[in-house]
């Protein structure tokens, strides 16, 4: 089964936060220790990578820095839609294609950086689950 994220699945990421269903990101250190928490600027950016917005460049992003391994999960308790995600993070600091999710973030979450000093974060999905049953598999 190929990757190949739908359009539902970036109608879904598009209106996540504003439906109450932001996008949960889990990391992992180096050395193994895991950190989780909620993306709002997470996008399909096209039909094999899931992209954020990485503008607190805190514990995520220095995961990220140091893991590429990530995990994250869509669930909408409304429309009863829940996917899985697994694949390998790639931080951008600069160039065109940090350009390019930084033009394709939401203005609540893109507000909140003023300065632009923030990072692309660009995954390459690997595994989607749904129902926890593998949907797609690189």
């Amino acid at each position: 089964m190929p990757i190949a994220l739908t359009d539902e699945m970036k109608a879904a990421f598009e209106t996540a936060l504003a439906d109450g269903a932001p996008i949960i990101f889990a990391t992992t250190n180096k050395e193994g220790m895991p950190d989780i928490g909620f993306k709002g600027s997470a996008m399909v950016f096209d039909s094999e990578h899931v992209a954020y917005w990485e503008r607190a460049l805190g514990t995520m992003y220095r995961n990220v820095t140091e893991n590429s391994g990530v995990c994250l999960m869509y669930r909408n308790t409304k429309t009863k839609t829940v996917w899985k995600m697994f694949g390998h993070a790639e931080v951008l600091t600069e160039g065109p294609v940090r350009q390019a999710v930084m033009d394709r973030t939401i203005a609540l979450e893109l507000d909140r950086d003023p300065e632009r000093k923030g990072a692309a974060v660009m995954i390459r999905i690997d595994r989607v689950l749904q129902a926890g049953q593998p949907l797609m598999e690189r």
